[in-house]
């Protein structure tokens, strides 16, 4: 029979009894062994629960929780050709949601234990992995500011009033230099970068970006004042490749240099204030679940 860990952030759940009585009546239904069970905790979100469950030799991992968490527990299995499932419980879920991942329980447990294992790529930034994006700026302080209470009260809409706040602050001078090309100095609100390139509500920030396609995407921001908000708001909805709002780069390594230090973060969680950082894309670098359709 086959064994699945099941990594839970039980900060997620109101009522965890419930949730393991519907992941184990899943896993009975489909013929899985009773899986090992793991929590993650403040001082571990989830890398050591899943390179325990490597060691424990499943042939599956499940990471129960928000794009930290997944991110976390793909730390863990990158590498091992364990292939990741993710059973989505954050306010993002922008994992889920770019691969076809399913919001609901049941759904997400068939997708984790009936679909297809397909590679998909991620980036590191500074050394550290993410499967999502990494951001800075804007993105950054919006992610800071919000608190649980109100991302549980309104969801994902919690991150756009507070990022309302936010849209008169002064803008930081930013160069970038992707492939080793040449430097590009610009003046902006925000930096992201993604492996995937939908944010929740459909809003299409990197629409060609793809978590399979062996490259990373970016963003700039050009933000400064309500018009330059507004500029950059429009390049976004309306999908321009190219305009006054924004400048967009498709890269396999890039240098980000910044005036002064600004905060930053990965994959939701943010990760402190820096100078510069350093991406790189890795290609196929692990295994997850997807829907059949998907694949």
């Amino acid at each position: 029979m086959s064994r699945a860990a099941v990594v839970v952030n039980p900060t997620k759940l109101d009522d965890f009894e419930a949730f393991r009585k519907s992941v184990v009546r899943a896993m009975e239904d489909r013929g899985w062994d009773e899986p090992l069970w793991q929590q993650t905790t403040p001082e571990d979100p989830g890398r050591g629960q899943a390179e325990t469950a490597v060691s424990a030799a499943v042939d599956l991992l499940i990471a129960c929780g928000g794009d930290g968490t997944v991110t976390a527990c793909a730390e863990g299995v990158a590498g091992t050709g364990v292939p990741l499932a993710v059973i989505p419980l954050g306010t993002g879920n922008l994992l889920a949601r770019n691969v076809g991942v399913p919001m609901g329980l049941e759904e997400a447990l068939e997708v984790a234990l009936g679909g297809v294992q397909q590679p998909v790529d991620a980036g590191r930034v500074n050394g550290k992995l993410f499967l999502v994006m990494a951001g800075l700026g804007l993105d950054a302080r919006m992610l800071d500011d919000t608190s649980e209470p109100l991302k549980k009260r309104l969801g994902w809409l919690a991150y756009a009033l507070t990022a309302v706040r936010h849209l008169g602050d002064r803008p930081m001078k930013v160069t970038v230099r992707a492939d080793g090309g040449r430097p590009r100095r610009l003046r902006a609100g925000a930096v992201i970068i993604g492996n995937v390139g939908w944010l929740q509500g459909g809003v299409p920030l990197l629409p060609d970006a793809r978590p399979d396609d062996g490259v990373l995407d970016a963003v700039v921001l050009i933000g400064g004042g309500l018009a330059g908000w507004l500029a950059a708001a429009a390049d976004i909805l309306l999908r321009r490749t190219a305009h006054g709002g924004t400048h967009r780069i498709r890269f396999s390594e890039l240098q980000v240099t910044l005036d002064p230090e600004q905060p930053w973060e990965l994959d939701g969680e943010v990760m402190g204030s820096t100078r510069r950082l350093t991406v790189v894309a890795q290609p196929g670098a692990l295994l997850l679940r997807v829907p059949r359709a998907s694949a």
